[in-house]
């Protein structure tokens, strides 16, 4: 995927009403008009319809005219791109599989997705207490940064909310297909990371897509005295 194909899969899966459209054509066995996506996710046509202007500017939607038989202009229906962005390597066409066939398997896709997240932190940071005098989140961002995030922290860590800007989504033309358990796999490593190093946080959040080619992870640390 090229650097204009990344900004774009970011920009369109910003809003959750479009990850919600996303999430809607891929559950359906066929195409659906807009008055059906309108109803599935409970917006109004008007609202889809720039929504899905959006989705299919990015690649990530197809629109098809079907005509009815009936006059006037024959109705568009959608469904999900077969290849929401190019899969360069054997290893995001595994992932891919493996999420397309969770997403729909699964009865909490979503829960087993973090679950998945917070085992594979298990697998791959050691245990480990803080150590004295360093900035706790340091051994986090290295992580980060060695699975291919490219992690950017603005400013000095403190005893305050930090948030780690990703500019980089090892995983994105999965995320685009299938953003939910992507996405939530990666905050169930985060959390799951946190756990491991010993630095006590307070919900770590994961905001996908925040601008075009960033996600950022917001972290609050828990203050010395309360652990």
């Amino acid at each position: 995927m090229d650097e204009d194909g990344r900004d774009a899969a970011h920009a369109a899966l910003a809003a959750p009403a479009r990850r919600a459209l996303l999430r809607a054509l891929r559950d359906s066995d066929r195409p659906l008009e807009l008055r059906e996506l309108a109803a599935a996710t409970g917006s109004h046509p008007n609202t889809v319809r720039f929504h899905l202007a959006a989705l299919t500017g990015a690649g990530l939607v197809t629109g098809r005219a079907e005509a009815s038989g009936a006059r006037g202009r024959p109705r568009m229906r959608y469904r999900p791109a077969a290849a929401p962005a190019a899969l360069g390597t054997g290893y995001e066409l595994l992932a891919a599989a493996l999420a397309a066939g969770w997403d729909r398997a699964d009865p909490d896709p979503v829960a087993a997705a973090e679950r998945t997240g917070r085992a594979t932190a298990a697998r791959l940071v050691p245990s480990r207490e803080p150590e004295d005098g360093s900035s706790e989140l340091a051994p986090l961002v290295g992580l980060l940064a060695e699975l291919g995030f490219a992690p950017d922290v603005p400013g000095p860590p403190d005893e305050g909310p930090t948030e780690i800007r990703l500019h980089a989504c090892p995983f994105l033309s999965v995320a685009a297909a299938h953003p939910e358990v992507v996405c939530t796999l990666h905050l169930g490593l985060l959390r799951g990371a946190l756990d491991r190093l010993g630095i006590a946080a307070t919900a770590p959040e994961l905001r996908p897509f925040v601008d075009p080619g960033v996600c950022v992870a917001r972290i609050v640390p828990t203050p010395r005295g309360d652990r």
